[in-house]
């Protein structure tokens, strides 16, 4: 298979990675921290100019017509820069959800606006009891007239303190953790009825809790099919994961050559601490977790198009899996490597370390997806 970028894809790495070196320093990321939203707005708006929030969109909505590899490639650039600005948010999860279930005239109505980065997109689904459980959902929505109203509350929503319009999902019938009878319905955040609470999350990123009280929507907010937005919700999901396991190996990226870069300067007893060779076995365990990592995100990054749903899930586990484990292996190696400096605030290490960590936890834990693959038989069917 051939894993070879093309030429535009080469391109489009080259400028994301221009643009967050010349920008996104880690001292600049530190004044983007304490901005009232968390992140920046003018960053914001350079990734706009470059067409970053509008790749994945079709040029008919003012965007690129990008697929997984273009996402993978912006990905992989926010975590090695350790962005915080909402491109999981806005771009895959929002847009993604967006894209897949709206009609033309919502798609057509929004879409250009997340590409000009003028709208910022959240989406409102995990609840506090759910932990893991995609489809565990007691948000409820019921009919009034030809409008609906919600009533509940979701937990850990990204960038929902910021964002203009959440996606909620709800439920619409059956019961608390059925599959079926989801709806998924768009909600302008300054709807009477809805409360929010920021607060920053371990890795230096925003979330809210939010809370909907007989918000009302009407029938134009409503996102595809009511009843049947489980497969719209799993799709998505995937590929927030293919997301996610990119931006980690960006992270872990960096914590490796950091790492390195460190032993070949630090010295005792005269010489650096890289030529003594429990250190470079160490360093070479971080190597090898590393690209056992890189090669579980191609992976998901090519499966997260895939029209069967159980495969697809099967290939975004296991990337889980390893790029849980990885992130944890090479973030304790790293702090271990540099000794006290490798907790401290000021140095950008601890950074990394608590962004993959903050990763391995989203869309449920390395053991959790250890688990799925073990009931679905495992990646590779042997005999």
């Amino acid at each position: 298979m051939d894993f070879e970028l093309s030429e535009e894809q080469r391109l489009l790495a080259d400028s994301v990675d221009r643009l967050f070196a010349d920008h996104y320093g880690f001292e600049a990321r530190q004044n983007y921290m304490q901005a009232a939203e968390g992140w920046s707005r003018p960053m914001w708006a350079r990734y706009a100019e470059l067409g970053l929030i509008g790749l994945r969109f079709d040029e008919d909505y003012g965007g690129f017509g990008g697929g997984p590899v273009e996402t993978m490639i912006v990905a992989q650039a926010c975590g090695r820069a350790l962005v915080l600005e909402p491109f999981l948010a806005t771009v895959v999860l929002g847009g993604g959800l967006l894209k897949s279930a709206g009609t033309k005239d919502q798609c057509a109505a929004l879409l250009p606006k997340i590409a000009a980065g003028e709208l910022i997109l959240a989406f409102a689904h995990a609840e506090r009891q759910a932990r893991y459980n995609f489809f565990d959902i007691a948000t409820s929505a019921r009919r009034d007239g030809s409008s609906w109203i919600l009533d509940g509350g979701k937990s850990l929503v990204l960038h929902g303190d910021s964002a203009d319009k959440i996606i909620v999902s709800a439920r619409v019938s059956g019961q608390q953790r059925d599959r079926d009878g989801l709806g998924l319905f768009l909600v302008d955040t300054k709807t009477d009825g809805v409360a929010r609470r920021s607060y920053q999350t371990i890795d230096g990123l925003r979330a809210a809790e939010i809370s909907l009280k007989g918000v009302r929507v009407e029938p134009g907010a409503v996102l595809g099919e009511t009843g049947n937005a489980a497969p719209v919700i799993d799709r998505v999901i995937d590929e927030a994961i293919a997301s996610l396991a990119a931006e980690a190996v960006g992270a872990m990226d960096v914590m490796h050559e950091t790492t390195i870069d460190y032993l070949r300067t630090r010295r005792q007893f005269g010489v650096p601490i890289g030529n003594f060779q429990v250190l470079q076995h160490r360093s070479a365990d971080m190597l090898i977790a590393l690209e056992q990592a890189r090669s579980m995100a191609m992976l998901a990054t090519m499966m997260s198009d895939e029209p069967n749903a159980q495969e697809r899930r099967k290939a975004m586990s296991a990337a889980k899996v390893q790029i849980g484990r990885s992130g944890r292996f090479i973030g304790q190696q790293a702090v271990q490597l540099h000794g006290g400096i490798g907790m401290t605030m000021e140095y950008k290490l601890g950074h990394y370390f608590k962004r993959v960590t903050a990763i391995d936890t989203l869309f449920g834990d390395a053991d959790h997806h250890l688990g799925l693959v073990a009931r679905s038989g495992g990646l590779v069917e042997v005999g």
